[in-house]
């Protein structure tokens, strides 16, 4: 149907479940996003926070332009019950995009899946520029949503790695990443570690995935020469992003605002020495010797966001996905 200025594309968790894309599609899609913002064809402002004196709860709101795509977004954000399990928790997150050249509503969907398939997709990202030139081992801490998916990302951007470990609890949750390493990267397997510590020592490339009130935390000492240590939930002690001889953000100052967890005990955290989108671009390298030990930090920046989400647009229009509303009139 013509599209108007009244209606917009609404897509649900189920509409989006059904769309099929590719890790090698997300990746690419969140890579020329950070490009774009390199350029400085894209606007990522800061993201806006909301919480309570007792921390139940969390709410964020970012807004964004993709210059490539020339979409205009915003994302919001909203988690209750962070003091409780992870299964009792409410969690609900939008994205609204608008074509920026003709002015109209693209869609409004739920920005769950998104999320789950962004962030590990940086965190392959951070991987592949991070990463030693003879790296091999690869350990994933956590086995919830981005534990999961942390492996067949890491062999899109990394398939030169010929080991792959895994540090988790629950029996689910592993076979839930052995289940998604299967059906990405059939014949490959992940060996369970149960001492953290050996494992830390033997891995090139650390991604630490846990949920909050995992136990696991990664001390610096426990890191070989070269490794690289990638914190996208919990699983890392302090020291690690203290002692590191460089620090990679997706954004300084995202880290600043959601990574005070690892600040010292003056409540202070180190300057990063360079933000992703600019390595994508060329303009840096994260390594300049293959020794040093690196902490890299994923944040989420909403051109990202905009971007795939923007890509999943696309697609549930294809195939006529979505439910059109008369919203504005």
């Amino acid at each position: 149907m013509d599209r108007d200025d009244t209606t917009l594309r609404v897509l649900s968790t189920s509409d989006l479940a059904e769309l099929d894309i590719t890790i090698g599609d997300v990746v690419d899609t969140v890579e020329q996003a950070y490009r774009t913002l390199a350029a400085g064809e894209s606007d990522n402002p800061r993201k806006l926070t909301v919480k309570p004196a007792d921390g139940h709860s969390v709410a964020y709101a970012m807004l964004g332009r993709d210059g490539s795509r020339n979409v205009v977004a915003i994302k919001t954000s909203y988690k209750h019950g962070l003091h409780e399990s992870r299964d009792r928790q409410h969690y609900y997150t939008t994205l609204t995009l608008y074509d920026d050249v003709t002015g109209l509503p693209v869609a409004m969907m739920d920005c769950s899946r998104i999320g789950s398939l962004r962030t590990p997709a940086v965190s392959a990202l951070l991987a592949r520029e991070c990463a030693a030139p003879d790296a091999t081992t690869a350990l994933v801490i956590g086995t919830g949503t981005q534990g999961r998916l942390a492996l067949p990302f890491l062999l899109t951007t990394l398939p030169r790695l010929d080991r792959l470990l895994l540090s988790g609890t629950h029996p689910d949750g592993i076979a839930a990443v052995r289940g998604e390493l299967a059906r990405h990267f059939p014949g490959r397997d992940v060996e369970l570690v149960a001492d953290l510590a050996s494992a830390a020592r033997e891995a090139d490339v650390i991604v630490a995935t846990a949920g909050a009130h995992t136990p696991a935390a990664v001390e610096a000492d426990w890191l070989k020469p070269g490794a690289t240590a990638i914190l996208v939930g919990h699983g890392l002690a302090p020291s690690t992003l203290h002692r590191a001889d460089r620090v990679i953000a997706t954004s300084e100052a995202q880290m600043r605002v959601t990574g005070t967890d690892m600040a010292d005990s003056d409540g202070s955290l180190p300057p990063v020495d360079l933000e992703l989108p600019g390595i994508i671009s060329g303009a840096a390298d994260a390594r300049t010797s293959p020794s040093q030990r690196i902490f890299a930090y994923n944040s989420g920046l909403v051109v990202t966001d905009i971007a795939l989400g923007h890509r999943f647009a696309q697609i549930a229009a294809d195939h006529k996905l979505g439910t059109e509303v008369a919203l504005w009139r």
